[in-house]
């Protein structure tokens, strides 16, 4: 049992990409806000300093960014489904929490979002 988790949070990730099911949403790029949360045991990078005992979360990041920008989703559950596959792939997460906004979405509201969120 590792007696340290460490948090990493990448806040406000701003990207566009298409998203959604109406013809307009399927012909012009949209803003997306993502939130990642991702836990895993970070004993030995603590004892080590070495970059290679941790979770290197720009990789993680770059992934995320390729996959959104480059992607088409129908729905936002499937673009949040896709996210926290990619935040989930490497073995020593522990817990990985994605939460995606779809801003100006409804017409009275600021935003929509949707969390999904895996536990090992």
């Amino acid at each position: 049992m590792p007696l340290s988790q460490a948090i990493i949070n990448v806040t406000n990730l701003r990207l566009r990409t298409f998203i959604g099911f109406n013809q307009e949403e399927r012909e012009k790029q949209q803003d997306v806000v993502i939130n990642i949360e991702i836990h895993y045991p970070a004993d030995r990078s603590f004892q080590t300093d070495d970059v290679a005992d941790a979770l290197n979360y720009k990789v993680i990041t770059k992934k995320v960014i390729q996959h959104v920008e480059e992607g088409r989703f129908l729905l936002l559950e499937k673009l949040v489904a896709d996210v926290l596959d990619i935040c989930r792939e490497h073995p020593s997460v522990t817990l990985a929490r994605v939460t995606i906004d779809k801003p100006h979405a409804l017409r009275f509201a600021d935003s929509v979002s949707l969390s999904l969120e895996y536990q090992a």
